[in-house]
């Protein structure tokens, strides 16, 4: 039976509001960090470590995608949980390894190039980040469990008691503790990760326990689920976190070389979160799309007409911030920025407008080569899009003399025009062979 646009709506409605929810923690970060002391020295940090724990996490972060696409029965659970932990285990030993003194020295002050002040409060922020790597591959794992069953609404629960936890850390580190913003930043998420991951836990049981019980299904087109399966399956995109996660710390470099480097690096985090809210919206289709196209591809029609429609509304919606005074009641009113830097901050946002439509295509297209199982086109797709960034960002901010951040969104913006272009024909030949396949 063909889904319908309103079934389309209330299964994906729970995974956006969870991403909504996850979004709004970095405006909300921002704006308890802008009003500690010494604001722009933290808000820069507190991006810095924020990009650099998100970088290490990239190992994991598709756990969400491979449980969903794969976590079929009793073996296929077993495998993927192994494959997790041990994923878990290279997440936390990389911030390990950027935590080694000399390492992180080396990083921050000789290749970022930050302030010997901004490198000490990020070294404590990224210490205070810790937990946040295996806490987000335990959870994303039970998620893609709980979403392949069915079961969105549960992991939209889990995120409130997230955002409730942060919430209640920082208010409580921002009257109490007399810690850098930053560090308060960086201890109230993983808080509330861990206290998610804790709740996945107990929401998945039931889930684990069916699949647990269930024998191994018999093999279809693609065969029996192996380690190697798994790895060949994962492995592309694996890769393609690591690129794209590369993105952020990338342009923190850029940044701190160009015109305006330190105004720069304190507006990125703020307009950076303010355009995800929007971009959430189609990060949350991925895992959504995915569950709902088929295994044979055959609610494609459907599910492309849904991305359409959320695409151009989530643009749309980003407009009417950056396009009218609700910017400045957004940069000034809720972030807490002063005059100078919430003006530093309009164009940008207003550069990034497409931005979310884009990321409801790329997460539609990832979504048809996922339950194909081919993933590698996704990594040459992340490759070309971090490719274009590093040369538009070059050209605009070091050749050219634009400002950094404004640099580093337009570069933004080309590099996921080109990885879109490039996965049209991929995803096209895809859903031919799929028909094949299964005809």
């Amino acid at each position: 039976m063909q889904p319908t646009q309103r079934s389309i709506f209330f299964f994906w409605l729970p995974l956006a509001a969870t991403w909504l929810m996850m979004a709004a923690e970095g405006p909300f970060l921002a704006a308890v960090i802008a009003r500690l002391a010494d604001a722009k020295f933290n808000l820069a940090a507190y991006g810095v470590a924020y990009a650099f724990a998100i970088l290490v996490e990239a190992p994991v972060i598709m756990l969400m995608s491979a449980a969903t696409a794969l976590g079929r029965d009793r073996e296929a659970y077993r495998r993927l949980r192994n494959f997790m932990w041990g994923l878990n285990v290279i997440a936390t030993g990389l911030l390990l390894g950027i935590l080694i003194p000399a390492v992180h020295t080396l990083v921050m002050e000789g290749i970022v190039g930050l302030p010997e002040e901004v490198s000490r409060i990020t070294y404590g922020a990224l210490w205070l980040f810790l937990p946040w790597p295996a806490a987000i591959g335990y959870r994303r794992f039970l998620h893609g469990l709980l979403i392949r069953s069915g079961k969105t609404r549960l992991v939209a629960y889990g995120t409130v008691l997230r955002l409730v936890v942060m919430a209640v850390v920082a208010v409580a580190l921002y009257q109490l503790a007399p810690w850098p913003g930053a560090w308060v930043g960086a201890a109230s998420l993983s808080a509330g990760v861990v206290a998610e991951a804790l709740a996945a836990h107990g929401m998945a049981r039931q889930t684990v326990r069916s699949l647990r019980d269930k024998p191994e299904s018999e093999p279809g087109p693609r065969g029996r689920i192996t380690y190697t399966g798994i790895a060949r399956f994962y492995y592309p995109l694996a890769l393609t976190s690591l690129i794209g996660l590369a993105v952020q710390p990338m342009l923190t470099f850029f940044m701190g070389r160009a015109p305006l480097p330190l105004e720069s690096l304190a507006v990125f985090p703020v307009v950076h979160a303010l355009s995800f809210i929007f971009r959430s919206l189609g990060l949350s289709f991925q895992e959504a799309a995915i569950a709902l196209l088929g295994d044979r591809h055959e609610h494609v029609d459907p599910v492309s007409r849904f991305a359409m429609v959320l695409g151009v509304g989530s643009s749309v919606a980003l407009a009417l911030v950056a396009f009218t005074p609700l910017a400045d009641v957004w940069f000034v009113r809720l972030s807490g920025l002063d005059a100078e830097l919430a003006a530093f901050a309009i164009w940008p946002t207003r550069i990034l407008v497409p931005l979310p439509a884009l990321s409801v295509w790329l997460s539609y297209q990832r979504a048809v080569l996922v339950q194909a199982h081919r993933t590698a086109p996704i990594t040459v797709a992340t490759s070309l899009e971090v490719l274009v960034i590093a040369v538009v960002f070059v050209l605009g901010g070091w050749v050219f003399g634009m400002v950094g951040v404004t640099a580093a969104f337009l570069a933004f913006l080309g590099g996921r025009t080109a990885a879109n272009l490039f996965l049209v024909r991929r995803v096209a030949r895809s859903l031919e062979r799929s028909r094949e396949d299964w005809a």
